[in-house]
């Protein structure tokens, strides 16, 4: 039973911040909508820090297993390279589409990317969680990726921005949205002309080396 409040405390507080903000939402709101006495809520949590941190506990325990599950690479570079090397781009397509269900259709983790994108510009520690999560982690996670694509680490980045880029923005346009398997869609098209315009740009490179080396050896 105390297992199941602890779980409901952080799915409400979570609910609270994405709509009024960490910041904005204190422990007597999080009681109040939950029907209790601040005394039994401070039972369970110490702190709101407290419950932020089972939070982000919660969310790098659903990061890791959905990485594994779609046999990605590991987020922390050192180590992986090889791993990257051998990620095939429809496996990248895959776990990107997963990636967006996760971030609009799971509520705990669409109210986690909301509240991240209200609170990033007030508070300093939830700005490098938004950075994390949202903006330049996944940005690296698919440079990282893409370096086998490319011929340098500034080229590898600029296909993780064309990449990443819509995606990200897609986010904002899916909230909004009266839509939304629509936007589901945008992304969907977004990746396949991605791959394909990736794809000819190897066939591309592969026929013209062939070219150069019948040259040579004529």
């Amino acid at each position: 039973m105390a297992e199941g409040t602890k779980e409901r405390i952080l799915r409400t507080a979570l609910e609270l911040f994405a709509q009024n903000g960490y910041l904005g939402t204190s422990m007597n709101d999080i009681a109040g909508q939950l029907g209790i006495t601040k005394a039994a809520l401070y039972k369970h949590y110490a702190s709101k820090q407290e419950i932020l941190d089972k939070i982000v506990e919660r969310m790098n325990k659903m990061d890791y297993e959905r990485a594994e599950a779609y046999e990605m690479p590991e987020t922390e570079p050192d180590g992986f390279a090889e791993a990257y090397l051998h990620t095939p781009i429809q496996k990248i397509r895959t776990y990107s589409l997963a990636q967006f269900d996760h971030w609009t259709k799971e509520p705990f983790s669409s109210n986690f990317r909301k509240m991240l994108t209200l609170e990033q510009y007030r508070d300093s520690k939830l700005a490098q969680l938004h950075h994390d999560y949202l903006a330049g982690g996944p940005l690296e996670y698919m440079a990282a990726i893409f370096r086998k694509l490319a011929d340098s680490d500034e080229e590898a980045m600029q296909l993780a921005l064309e990449f990443y880029g819509p995606m990200y923005l897609l986010y904002s346009v899916y909230d909004g949205a009266e839509e939304k398997e629509s936007v589901s869609s945008l992304l969907a098209t977004h990746i396949d002309r991605f791959i394909a315009k990736v794809e000819a740009g190897y066939r591309s490179e592969a026929a013209g080396t062939a070219v150069l080396s019948r040259r040579n050896n004529g």
